[in-house]
């Protein structure tokens, strides 16, 4: 849910013509509540004329672009490329006119979660007012001489690149944040400005903002004057700060031996899998009789910090797909337990749902037919779709992921493993994933030529596992044979065509699949969307073959191989002419 904030804003051009200040807030569509609310503020220079178009553009194109991009993004990185982008367009513009026309202040503020995050560009400032203190959480950009005190030394648009000042910090209920051009602390000590804003002397942020502004110009301020002044007065969203500190504070959910036994009025019905790290259990709230999947982690691995901060990421992202389209093909994760019980253990908490995996399905001996696979294929496709231009990495793809439910919905499961950008190192680094269906550059095989280093998963990646299962689904077999635990993977051959294993796939899914688990890289899918199109294109469409890979390319080191095999040859026929031939 939205945070529960007050913002109000007041600006006036003051003993200027021309008001070269502005600023905006925006608050999330509905959907997008996990990105928070974004408030800006900017300060035009005048003395190329244009700073006032500089100072609109600069805060329209920030608070409107920011929830243009990936959930999944930190904020920071959101912030610096809107900004960044914003900087190359305008320094672009004042290449082409001479004198500079258009230059600008920025100061934005993000509040998130249980977080905030400030940018910094220029002289406008930002303050923090908690618990009767008020704190300056921005540094000027000017100059320090009395005389030229109003120079900028930063400012949005002055150069090619911009560098930017961000902070982040811990979010409270009650914390009141104050956001004002030079107009207004150049005149206003922090004093006045920490009784101006404080909630003892206005009953809300619209009123607490025209207050400053009218005390400023009745301070003598010569400039434009603008206040924003947003009061925090509630938090619901956890961030994945919040998340993880949740994970390290409380235990880990004791080894649920047998059926019957009981956590936070969740009863366990069955244990569904034991990986050695994690638990899945099926368990049903006693209150509304429904069922649950409860994850936890193994309690050997209780005391490991980053097996409990790779839970705490799975659960935070989990929960902000939830927000989106890719919604419909995960399954729902629960933040709070059943009834509004208080949470006792660190567990995730899921919907359950009917059915089986596809790996079961293959267990139980099924056959699958063509429309079946194309029928996963499609759902698979257009789920990567959606969690890529999120900017996130399943990394685990494979039949035993896929459940079908007898909804007819095909969900992925276990975003464990899966990247974001938010992940842990040790987790970005870690070689996860199923040996059998990770792709060749994954362990340092390039196809051309000799093995490099080890290339980190990408959305090709998802899309390799995801041929290697249609490989499976159609012809029992893996396309590169079984790669056990602590093996490499061997990429020495091209994979035998489906068809030629089962006769029922037709050849143009021959070519779709064998393109998705080609061995270099070149030639594969560079998209979901990509191959969902050629699925969808089917034989109307099909695409062309792929040429079988030469023997050098499959074996770089085949020439020696030969040359060694001719030197053998030729010393037993030297050897065999020395002993046994006539003299």
């Amino acid at each position: 849910m939205a945070f529960h904030l007050d913002i109000g804003f007041a600006t006036q051009a003051g003993r200027r013509a021309v008001n070269e200040d502005f600023c905006a807030a925006m608050l999330p569509d509905p959907g997008q509540e996990g990105m928070g609310s974004i408030v800006a503020i900017a300060d035009g220079v005048s003395a190329g004329g244009m700073g006032r178009e500089a100072a609109q553009t600069t805060v329209t194109s920030l608070v409107r672009d920011y929830y243009a991009t990936p959930e999944t993004w930190d904020t920071t990185v959101a912030l610096d490329r809107i900004i960044a982008a914003q900087n190359t367009w305008l320094s672009g513009i004042n290449r082409r006119r001479q004198p500079v026309t258009g230059l600008t202040t920025l100061t934005a503020l993000v509040l998130c979660g249980q977080s905030y995050t400030v940018a910094h560009v220029g002289d406008s400032r930002a303050y923090l007012l908690r618990a009767g203190a008020l704190l300056q959480l921005t540094h000027d950009h000017a100059a320090s001489h009395p005389d030229f005190k109003h120079q900028l030394l930063r400012s949005v648009g002055a150069q090619d690149h911009v560098v930017v000042d961000y902070l982040q910090g811990e979010l409270l209920v009650g914390d009141v944040f104050v956001l004002v051009t030079d107009g207004v602390h150049g005149v206003l000590a922090d004093r006045r400005l920490r009784d101006l804003s404080g909630l003892q002397a206005l009953a809300s942020a619209p009123l607490a903002s025209q207050g400053i502004v009218d005390a400023a110009l009745a301070a003598g301020s010569a400039d434009n004057v603008t206040a924003v002044v947003v009061r925090v007065l509630g938090l619901r969203d956890a961030s994945l700060a919040d998340v993880n500190r949740l994970a390290q504070d409380l235990p880990i959910a004791p080894r649920l031996m047998k059926v019957g036994d009981v956590v936070d009025g969740l009863c366990v019905t069955a244990l569904v899998a034991d990986s050695g790290v994690n638990l899945i259990y099926q368990v049903r709230d006693s209150a509304s009789q429904r069922l649950y999947a409860l994850k936890t982690l193994h309690p050997a691995r209780a005391h490991d910090g980053q097996e409990r901060t790779m839970l705490a990421h799975e659960a935070w992202l989990a929960m902000r797909m939830q927000t989106g389209r890719a919604a419909d093909h995960l399954v729902h994760l629960h933040e709070h337990l059943p009834g509004g019980r208080e949470r006792t253990a660190f567990y995730l908490l899921y919907d359950w749902h009917s059915g089986e995996t596809l790996q079961q399905e293959l267990d139980r001996g099924q056959k699958f037919t063509v429309q079946q696979v194309l029928a996963a294929a499609t759902q698979t496709a257009q789920a990567l779709g959606l969690l890529h231009r999120q900017c996130v990495i399943h990394r685990d793809i494979k039949p035993a992921n896929l459940h079908q439910g007898k909804d007819g919905v095909l969900r992925l499961l276990d975003l464990g493993v899966a990247l974001s950008g938010r992940e842990p190192e040790a987790m970005r680094r870690l070689h996860a994933g199923t040996p059998s269906f990770i792709n060749p550059e994954q362990w340092g095989y390039r196809a051309a030529a000799a093995a490099g280093p080890e290339e980190l998963p990408d959305a090709q990646s998802d899309l390799f596992a995801l041929g290697v299962t249609l490989y499976q689904l159609l012809t029992a077999r893996l396309p590169y044979g079984e790669v056990l635990p602590h093996q490499a993977g061997r990429y020495y051959r091209d994979p035998v065509a489906p068809s030629r294993i089962s006769p029922a796939v037709p050849i143009w899914l021959d070519h779709i699949v064998l393109k998705a688990v080609a061995r270099d890289k070149r030639l594969r899918f560079e998209t979901a969307e990509e191959l969902l199109l050629a699925l969808e294109r089917g034989a109307s469409r099909p695409l062309t073959a792929l040429q079988g890979s030469p023997l050098l390319q499959r074996d770089p080191t085949a020439v020696w191989k030969l040359l060694l095999g001719v030197s053998l040859l030729f010393n037993f026929l030297l050897v065999y002419w020395l002993l046994f031939l006539p003299k």
